[in-house]
């Protein structure tokens, strides 16, 4: 064991953590109707209770059990059967290694929930993202960080799928289940409604800026300059795709938004995850700059070209940008075409399958969208019987 190291993806588990609670749900919160937010808090927050769960019973071992080049991990590491405190993972406490992508499995699920905010069943939500979690995620999760089928030595040869932190782990995966479930669900009565904070649309962005340290950098699995890198070009990438959302939102409308300044930094953020450990600062630069004009053509494209109600823009933002930061890395000269866009290619049918039989799985089970009544007068008072505010809006 290395202290050093230890005491690094211990910070950055506690960052990671913090991008779902509070970050992700303030900054989704804040962009819905006022009667809303607590749902979506509601949200957020059960997901990250039930995923640390299911990733201690199975999500760990399906996703890093033994399975040498394999689809789907062994089940020998089941309730972390036989880790103790002092096994390990390279240089760190196995335990920790179990507790830093458990956030990254918490996370993503929650990143989904902007797709249906404002219309869903609290069921499910719970029973659709357990299943996710297990079936389509951490398989995923086997396949290229686990030594799966699609990482180095495996189906593309010698040098395999490059995702640094979950370009396409996280942000494919969980930007196309968004825009199936968009799909299914069908748009919002109140679509056109403006986001009833921007405050808080403002301080959740700036808390998963700062989260985002911890899941790219940590993503090192190390206290080291490679971690020293993966933060700097992170935060250039951010900086930069905000400034490109802005000034092509300028050019567009005539103004820039502070919703718009703030979905641009993320839109970096998500577009550098899976290179920010293969690239520089130009790189960076380039691919924050790129990443604030094709995420926001992209929510265009979905919103009022395809006209799909991805309520909160997951897969235009996530989707997208982890897409283009993936193949990135090739263009750098740091990966495989074949292996990159191979990868994108077999995760995106996989994960379009999965997802469509969860869809129609749970529905079956529990009431996909709620009623109309309940949709009108929100769902903090009709699902959960709280309200935000005393005031209605």
């Amino acid at each position: 064991m290395n202290g050093a190291d230890t005491a690094w993806i211990i910070v950055a588990t506690a960052l990671v953590l913090f991008m779902s609670l509070p970050g992700l749900a303030l900054f989704y919160g804040g962009l819905v109707r006022a009667r809303n937010v607590l749902s979506v808090f509601m949200h957020v927050y059960a997901i990250a209770c039930l995923m640390s769960i299911l990733w201690l019973a199975f999500g760990y071992t399906i996703a890093f059990g033994d399975a040498t080049h394999g689809w789907f991990g062994s089940l020998d590491k089941a309730f972390l059967s036989g880790v103790t405190a002092d096994s390990l993972s390279g240089t760190l406490p196995e335990v920790l290694f179990f507790a830093f992508q458990m956030t990254f499995a918490i996370i993503t699920p929650a990143l989904i929930v902007g797709a249906y905010v404002e219309r869903v069943g609290f069921g499910f939500v719970l029973t659709f993202s357990s299943l996710w979690m297990l079936l389509c995620y951490a398989p995923v999760v086997h396949w290229i960080w686990g030594g799966g089928a699609l990482a180095d030595g495996g189906i593309f040869g010698e040098i395999g799928t490059r995702d640094f932190a979950g370009g396409i782990v996280v942000h494919e995966t969980a930007g196309i289940a968004a825009l199936m479930i968009a799909v299914a669900l069908g748009p919002r009565k109140h679509r056109t409604t403006p986001p009833h904070a921007p405050w808080m649309v403002f301080v959740g962005a700036a808390m998963l800026w700062v989260g985002w340290f911890g899941f790219n950098g940590g993503s090192q699995l190390a206290a080291d300059g490679g971690a020293a890198m993966a933060i700097t070009v992170t935060h250039i990438s951010a900086a930069t795709a905000s400034l490109s959302w802005a000034l092509y939102e300028k050019i567009k409308y005539g103004k820039a938004s502070l919703v718009g300044i703030v979905t641009g930094t993320i839109a970096g953020l998500a577009s550098i995850t899976p290179a920010s450990g293969f690239v520089g600062p130009i790189a960076a630069l380039i691919i924050g700059a790129v990443a604030g004009i094709l995420c926001q053509e992209a929510v265009n494209v979905v919103r009022n070209k395809l006209n799909i109600d991805d309520t909160l823009d997951v897969f235009a933002v996530h989707g997208v940008g982890g897409i283009f930061g993936t193949i990135m890395i090739a263009v750098f000269g740091q990966g495989s075409f074949v292996a990159q866009f191979g990868a994108l290619i077999i995760v995106g049918v996989f994960t379009f399958v999965v997802t469509y039989v969860l869809i129609k799985l749970t529905a079956a089970i529990t009431p996909l969208r709620v009623d109309l009544e309940s949709e009108v007068n929100g769902l903090d008072l009709s699902a959960h019987g709280e309200r935000a505010y005393d005031i209605t809006s």
